[in-house]
């Protein structure tokens, strides 16, 4: 029997995009307060540092990765001694500008009166700076604890430990294809693909549901409730490792 519903945080419950545009824009107004070497930095430049250094840092804290993207950022300009104030002025802006999407809190409020709920990401994402206080029964956070990244297995077993239940129970919502449904039904969890900006769905993935919004996941999950099948229903994992933005 179902219980559980666990979701993702980045681009599934909280609008990160323009987080993170507002906090790069934050610096590179910075940098060109400090020098004037930084006039032909340009917002694309620092957007595409976090790109440059993902490959080789891709299981690292996210935070970790963000301060390597800032550092090779300020050495545009020659301002590498100024990482930490930076990184400082970065975050708070970044967790500033962090919403839910609108659909967030209405489905969470209405999923609550009859599913336990959880938090689980690969993020810094933190429910309490994301406006997301108190909406969860248990929070989990890869790199706390020992727990690793998704797609790791042992992040779905340290989501279910938090849980309480066993995978079988657990509904694991997310929009990334590979880490929030393909990883997850691996896992013994089920899976729903949010789907917010209309994506193809491939061939080889099935998840156990799709929603473009949340508020249509209510519905799904009563669906699901009733399935009998609760096997993974995928054929192979071809997706590449997430690259969002922190």
């Amino acid at each position: 029997m179902l219980t559980t519903v666990v979701f993702d945080v980045d681009e599934t419950l909280i609008d990160l995009r323009p987080a993170v545009t507002g906090g790069l824009a934050a610096v590179l107004a910075r940098m060109r307060e400090l020098t004037p070497a930084a006039a032909g930095v340009t917002l694309a430049d620092l957007e595409s540092d976090w790109d440059v250094v993902f490959g080789d840092l891709a299981v690292a804290p996210v935070a970790e990765i963000r301060r390597a993207a800032l550092a090779r950022s300020l050495d545009r300009a020659g301002l590498g001694g100024h990482l930490d104030d930076i990184g400082e002025l970065y975050f708070a802006r970044r967790f500033a500008l962090t919403r839910p999407f609108a659909d967030v809190l209405p489905a969470l409020a209405a999923l609550r009166q009859r599913w336990t709920l959880g938090l689980a990401t690969n993020g810094n994402s933190r429910a309490e700076r994301c406006g997301l206080a108190g909406q969860f029964a248990f929070e989990v956070y890869a790199h706390h604890d020992g727990v690793p990244k998704k797609p790791d297995p042992t992040f779905y077993a340290a989501v279910c430990a938090a849980a309480g239940v066993d995978p079988g129970q657990v509904v694991h919502v997310g929009d990334n294809l590979a880490h929030d449904v393909v990883a997850a039904q691996q896992a013994g969890l089920r899976a729903v693909w949010l789907d917010r900006r209309g994506e193809r769905l491939p061939a080889d993935v099935v998840p156990n549901a799709v929603v473009s919004t949340l508020t249509e996941l209510p519905e799904a999950l009563a669906n699901l409730s009733g399935e009998a099948d609760l096997q993974p229903r995928i054929r192979h994992c071809s997706g590449e490792t997430a690259r969002v933005d922190v």
